[in-house]
């Protein structure tokens, strides 16, 4: 499939997708969506898909949320004549609402700011370039903030998202402060960002697929259950996995591999 709102590439069981409408600060339309519950697919059932790193293209912002000057591609995101019709945006734009249960890192640079977080949300890691900048403003332009706050609670500290929420277009979060309750993972220098991302995703793709894609899926879908309930669910996923998963793992090039990295220390 081709698309228009984003790029997408495969190479060395990487998929990289780059959201690229820097003209409108990479902000999401309808068709976005659209494609983006496409691209998801591909990833899920492409077996030569390992891991995906979201991107975006060079500019001011990472994304910015809707674009509300189209009104979500001229399908409202919520349909205000029909109240118990309307649905979430971010169902369809991140992997795990489209039950893609591949890693995805997120490589964030400039501003990410409200609907963004439906990605950073769903991420697996993010890193951030040092310019990066993390604000919600939805309540500044009299809309209320909901969807994207829950989402955050998962990554951060309640008292942040608060902060973020009731502050709006008042304050940004910098990468630092990010990294520093856990948001980020990782800042880098805005030259870096992608080759460190793709770094990451490497090493992740170079690991057996099943026990990858087991480890997300068990994790992620523990997150609403209770810790008995979670624990108990869980047991499944290394006995069902691991037959596949272990096969896959080429034990006399990783002890080789083991031994030349101790002896070079």
């Amino acid at each position: 499939m081709s698309y228009e709102t984003i790029l997408f590439e495969v190479a060395d069981h990487v998929a990289t997708i780059t959201l690229n409408r820097p003209e409108a600060m990479n902000s999401f339309n309808r068709q976005m969506m659209d494609e983006f519950k496409a691209v998801w697919h591909e990833v899920s059932w492409n077996d030569d898909i390992h891991v995906s790193v979201l991107r975006a293209a060079p500019g001011r912002a990472f994304c910015t949320g809707v674009d509300v000057k189209q009104e979500a591609g001229g399908r409202p995101a919520v349909d205000l004549d029909n109240i118990w019709h309307c649905y979430d945006p971010g169902d369809e734009l991140g992997p795990k609402s489209q039950n893609c249960w591949k890693p995805m890192i997120a490589a964030v640079h400039g501003m990410a700011a409200g609907g963004a977080f439906y990605w950073l949300n769903e991420a697996d890691i993010i890193i951030a370039s040092e310019d990066a900048t993390f604000f919600d403003p939805h309540v500044t332009y009299g809309m209320t903030s909901a969807l994207e706050p829950i989402g955050m609670t998962y990554k951060m500290p309640l008292a942040d998202v608060l902060r973020m929420v009731l502050l709006g277009n008042d304050e940004r979060m910098s990468a630092e402060y990010a990294k520093s309750i856990g948001l980020v993972s990782e800042v880098v220098a805005l030259d870096d960002l992608w080759n460190r991302a793709h770094e990451l995703a490497l090493q992740i793709a170079a690991k057996p697929p099943a026990a990858i894609q087991g480890s997300i899926k068990a994790i992620w879908t523990s997150l609403d259950m209770p810790r008995s309930v979670a624990l108990a669910n869980a047991l499944k996923y290394p006995q069902i996995g691991n037959p596949v998963g272990v096969p896959q793992v080429d034990r006399a090039a990783l002890m080789a591999n083991k031994a030349k990295k101790y002896k070079l220390r």
